[in-house]
């Protein structure tokens, strides 16, 4: 199988989540992308919900540099030593898994690997995985530090550029959250509010 483009390592894991450095300053996937990784016996799926730009030394504070350049790459240009004293990273919440073939919108049993590489889905991926929409669940109920809402309709919206009928593809996956947020009117609303393309 095509693996796509390797873009970062796994340098944080668990069974529901991992945390990803990339290899390139600001090269983090868009909010709401499906990525994978490897664990020791599968292929693992996970939707990006938070990614950042940091010094790579905990509590040194990144510094203004850029008084009299005309750009951001002017700064970077006369300081190139900042490569290397920033990074890139992102967290991923796990939504799947393919063993032996197979594709399973739930938990893996083992968590990625430590350093294991990350690399982008494609767009036929993409569009195998949403095949299913039993990952909506996983979303639904996940605790993550962010808004779990806007995470849920990036990804329903990147998805639906992959399907042929990105409305009808729209249109499903509100039915399966209207289903799974029967008790939750205004939540299901502002999710459905966001899936324009």
């Amino acid at each position: 199988m095509d693996l796509g483009k390797q873009f970062a390592e796994v340098i944080e894991t668990s069974n529901s989540e991992f945390l990803a450095q990339c290899y390139e300053l600001d090269g983090v996937p868009a909010l709401g992308s499906l990525v994978k990784t490897r664990s020791r016996d599968c292929e693992i799926y996970a939707l990006v919900y938070a990614s950042g730009t940091h010094s790579i030394e905990p509590g040194r504070r990144i510094v203004a540099r850029g008084q009299g350049a005309t750009s951001p790459a002017d700064v970077f240009k006369a300081n190139p030593q900042l490569a290397k004293l920033l990074c890139s990273d992102f967290r991923a919440l796990v939504v799947g898994h393919d063993r032996g073939g197979v594709m399973r919108q739930y938990l893996p049993p083992s968590p990625a690997g430590i350093y294991a590489f990350v690399y982008s889905c494609k767009p036929e991926e993409v569009r195998i995985f949403t095949g299913s929409l039993d990952f909506l669940s996983l979303l639904i109920d996940s605790r993550l530090p962010v808004a779990t809402d806007e995470v849920i309709a990036a990804f329903l919206r990147l998805a639906s550029l992959t399907h042929q009928a990105p409305q009808e593809f729209l249109i499903k996956a509100g039915q399966g959250l209207a289903w799974l947020l029967s008790n939750d009117i205004r939540r299901l609303d502002s999710i459905l509010k966001r899936l324009r393309i």
